[in-house]
């Protein structure tokens, strides 16, 4: 990078990701990097050829958001959004066991199955995208890095992806390793961990199948086959295990590999925890084990979502109440207007009503999710909504049936009414469990998913969310300090991965900035855009309030909108 010249800001107000308290602060950097630190006035601008003054706006390090999926994403779109329109500075993807290298021809269209099913993301947008030009996953990190992107960016090696690779069908159908099968994917994950990967992932529920019904590569795998590759870590002398877990078995099966693996390994152990809505207390178990293993020296931590995990339900989803009916049915081949047209037909519109299917799908999809379904009226959605103000509740009060207010609802703005349904995180009917989690010294946020999830789920937002609900909005329980949620997702997540030059204000760290206007600092209505290759389309959320966003000193936004700057680059491994 060419040398940048100096770029001063004055008086704003500083939360410096160390979760120290906040204070007024002129910061001063160049070249990319934070050169002073100082007390209003103290920092000369006779020299600087820019000067920001702040008048009190919210200066943080850029977020550092290390569960993202834009593995296939990051080969063609420079801007990877939805995370750069929320301030985030550092995207990890490569999570949950599921990527694109290493990768033999013949499997190309077998990787891009598994990834739509498992993350929901268009086929056909990958298959236009993604030019494939690796075998090996140096390869891939190569390729990456050829084109320019807005942030930087790190990635890590797949299960699903390198078991096909070396077993090919066997591995593909989960079937058990071999020694020389553990050996040779222990040797290429040493191999890509060498060439810059930050870790490995995998994933172990059934909730994760590729589009044909297939499990994730590697979901049974036996103990003695991950430790065979979490050895390259102890090898390389860097790297995190990551993986998504069948979340009631981690207390008990999961949990005596997962201890051994840190042992032997050295390495950090990250499990996404979530909340069940079966009434058990399996994340509260799942704590306690965090807490005695920290007590023993076991590097082992848990992923938390920062608020329920739930889907967005729009007629030009994925999921949707009315696709449980045969009135909907019969018209949902016909394009998306003269789709909502035949819906809006009263005689159609009625029988949503008076015909009630008696099947399972129904069942599961309208009558036994009514206490879980949750209008969107407003761009800052409600992802704490009172349980009195569900769908079922609100359709007692009135005296009308429930589908009729989802049909109502969805067909709303044009077809393009929203229905919020959680179904992680949210048994209690609050946030009261993701509320302890986030206390817990144990857990780091992530899983905000961004880049995935096209159809349902629109949580890349998530990192403007922390701060506008946990910091600012919260009124159905006690909120988090500033400066706790600020450091949770700078210094806490960098730290995670090794990534030691960013994540604090401070001299000498990666100039990655967020100067933002809290007070306004919000969302944009959500919306389904059809801006992926082929025409895919991905529910997007932008947001307001991120007055400049700054990555290794470059400014690329200013009033929430691009400059058109790319000084993103590839992150190879751990940054002292």
């Amino acid at each position: 990078m060419a040398d940048q010249p100096k770029t001063v800001i004055t008086g704003a107000t500083l939360v410096d990701g160390t979760g120290a308290p906040s204070r007024l602060a002129d910061v001063a950097f160049e070249n990319g990097i934070i050169t002073e630190v100082g007390e209003p006035g103290t920092i000369s601008t006779a020299h600087a050829h820019q000067h920001v003054r702040a008048d009190g706006l919210l200066l943080t390090p850029g977020w550092v958001d290390v569960h993202t999926h834009y593995d296939a994403q990051a080969t063609w779109d420079p801007w990877l959004t939805p995370s750069s329109w929320h301030g985030v500075t550092t995207a990890v993807m490569g999570n949950c066991g599921v990527g694109f290298a290493p990768a033999n021809p013949d499997r190309h269209q077998w990787l891009i199955d598994l990834m739509e099913g498992v993350e929901d993301i268009p086929g056909s947008a990958m298959v236009e995208g993604i030019t494939w030009e690796w075998t090996s996953f140096p390869e891939y990190l190569d390729a990456l890095e050829r084109s320019p992107h807005v942030i930087d960016f790190g990635t890590q090696i797949a299960h699903g992806a390198l078991r096909a690779f070396v077993m090919g069908d066997r591995g593909a159908n989960n079937e058990d390793a071999t020694a020389d099968d553990i050996a040779q994917m222990s040797l290429l994950t040493e191999q890509a961990l060498r060439a810059g990967a930050l870790g490995f992932s995998t994933s172990r529920t059934s909730l994760h199948r590729s589009k044909h019904g297939e499990l994730v590569p590697g979901t049974s795998a036996q103990p003695d086959e991950l430790f065979g590759i979490a050895d390259a870590m102890r090898r390389v002398g860097h790297g995190i295990f990551q993986f998504s877990p069948e979340h009631s078995r981690v207390p008990v099966d999961e949990w005596p590999w997962m201890q051994e693996l840190a042992r032997r390994s050295g390495a950090t152990v990250s499990v996404n925890v979530n909340q069940l809505d079966d009434g058990s207390e399996v994340w509260r178990k799942t704590l306690a084990l965090l807490t005695k293993a920290h007590e023993s020296g076991e590097k082992i931590v848990a992923q938390t979502a920062g608020r329920s995990i739930g889907v967005l339900m729009c007629l030009e989803g994925s999921v949707h109440p009315l696709l449980a009916h045969p009135a909907y049915h019969e018209v949902a081949h016909l394009p998306f207007a003269q789709r909502i047209a035949a819906l809006n037909e009263p005689t159609r519109r009625a029988r949503f009503i008076t015909e009630v299917p008696d099947d399972n799908f129904y069942k599961a999809l309208v009558t036994n999710a009514l206490k879980r379904m949750y209008t969107v009226t407003t761009a800052n959605i409600d992802y704490e909504p009172h349980p009195s103000t569900c769908i079922g509740e609100q359709a007692k009060k009135l005296g009308v049936p429930p589908m009729q207010l989802i049909v109502d609802h969805l067909l709303s703005n044009d077809g393009k009414g929203m229905i919020y349904s959680p179904f992680f995180n949210y048994m209690y009917g609050d946030l009261s469990m993701t509320y302890e989690m986030m206390l817990h010294p144990q857990t780091r946020n992530g899983l905000s998913d961004a880049g995935a999830h096209c159809g349902a789920i629109c949580d890349g937002g998530m990192p403007t969310f922390m701060l506008t609900h946990w910091v600012r909005d919260r009124t159905r329980g006690p909120k988090l300090s500033l400066e706790h949620i600020v450091y949770r997702q700078t210094q806490h997540t960098a730290q995670l991965h090794g990534l030691l030059d960013r994540g604090v204000i401070a001299p000498g760290k990666k100039a990655d900035i967020n100067l933002i206007n809290f007070e306004q600092l919000g969302f944009d209505m959500p919306y389904m855009a059809y801006d992926l290759p082929a025409q895919g389309r991905r529910l997007v959320q932008t947001a307001h309030g991120y007055e400049k966003t700054f990555v290794s000193g470059v400014q690329t936004v200013e009033n929430d909108t691009f400059t058109g700057q790319l000084p993103g680059a590839l992150i190879r491994g751990p940054r002292k």
